[in-house]
């Protein structure tokens, strides 16, 4: 029977309210996502796993108009490829990342917007499987900051 599976383990998977998985830092208490063995800022191994708030700010995004090179596991054909929104996402004053959007209706994105964790699909494997990964969708309601 087909499932759903994760494309990587950096969020909560299965979780109602997923979240991403960082790490903190012990001795220098640097945030890094997804989560490391050693600390980026100083290089020690003193990190411990860090749930990152699931709503953020939208800083700024562009939107994927072709196909991306290899390794690129959704379709690699162009008549099947869906342009999508790549957005840097505030998460509170933790930590900036990169992430797909929802959205890739430059109409619908705003600098400043409030965004939300979502899991979405993103293709399905030779088996049949469903696999997800992580996006951020606008905020319902949610307007521009600056």
């Amino acid at each position: 029977m087909p499932m759903q599976t994760p494309l990587a383990e950096v969020f909560t998977w299965p979780h109602e309210s997923p979240q991403l998985i960082g790490g903190r830092c012990g001795v220098c208490t640097a945030t890094a996502f997804p989560a490391q063995a050693r600390c980026p800022r100083c290089g020690r191994s003193d990190m411990s796993e860090l749930l990152l708030p699931r709503r953020g700010t939208l800083v700024t995004w562009t939107t994927q108009n072709f196909v991306p090179k290899l390794p690129y596991a959704g379709s690699d054909k162009a008549d099947r490829f869906v342009p999508f929104g790549v957005g840097l996402v505030q998460l509170d004053d933790i930590i900036r990342v990169e992430s797909r959007l929802t959205e890739n209706d430059p109409s619908k994105l705003r600098f400043g917007m409030d965004v939300e964790l979502s899991i979405v699909p993103f293709y399905v494997d030779d088996a049949g499987n469903e696999v997800v990964t992580f996006a951020f969708a606008p905020v319902s309601g949610s307007t521009d900051s600056a």
